[in-house]
C-alpha cells in the first residue's frame, strides 16, 4: 500500500490534510492513542504537528496506521514493518520516475514520427538531410601513392 502519492478526492477532501487529533485517529484506526505515540516515536507513522506540538493525523496517516496494524497482527515485527513501508515508498518513487520517463520517451517518439529531419554537412560542404543517428556520406578518398624525395 504505497503512501507516497498526494491525491485529492472529487469532493475536495485532501487525503494528506492533517485534520484528526490523536484520539480520533486512534479510534478510526482501531487502536489505542499510546500505540500511535509509539509508532510516531519509531517513525512508522509521522503525523503533522501543530504550533503547540500536538499531533494531527491525515486520512492517509489513518490508512497507514491500519496497514501497520494489519502487518503487526500477521506477526511482522515493527522493524520488518518499517522496512516494508520504506520499500513500498521506494517502489512508488521508482514507478513515478518510470511514468516520467515513459512520457518523455513518447514525446521523443512523437517528434520523430512527425518527420523531424536532421541536417549535416556533406563531403563537399553542402547541407544534406540525414535520418537521426545516421552520418552523412564521406567523400571518396584517393588511392594515389605519392613519393617524396627531399633535395631533388
Amino acid at each position: 500500500m504505497a503512501m507516497a502519492r498526494r491525491s485529492a478526492r472529487p469532493t475536495g477532501h485532501d487525503d494528506d490534510a492533517p485534520v484528526f487529533v490523536i484520539s480520533v485517529a486512534a479510534e478510526l484506526a482501531g487502536m489505542h492513542a499510546q500505540t500511535l505515540r509509539q509508532y510516531d516515536r519509531l517513525g512508522l507513522v509521522s503525523p503533522s504537528r501543530t504550533r503547540g506540538g500536538g499531533r494531527r493525523y491525515s486520512t492517509r496517516d489513518v490508512q497507514l496506521l491500519r496497514e501497520v496494524q494489519r502487518l503487526s497482527q500477521e506477526g511482522v515485527s515493527l522493524a520488518g514493518i518499517q522496512r516494508i513501508l520504506d520499500l513500498e515508498n521506494h517502489v512508488a518513487a521508482l514507478q513515478s520516475r518510470v511514468d516520467e520517463l515513459s512520457t518523455e520517451l513518447a514525446s521523443a517518439q512523437a517528434t520523430l514520427a512527425t518527420g523531424a529531419r536532421v541536417f549535416a554537412v556533406g563531403p563537399r560542404g553542402e547541407v544534406v538531410a540525414v535520418r537521426p543517428g545516421q552520418r552523412p556520406p564521406r567523400a571518396p578518398s584517393s588511392q594515389a601513392l605519392v613519393v617524396w624525395r627531399p633535395g631533388r
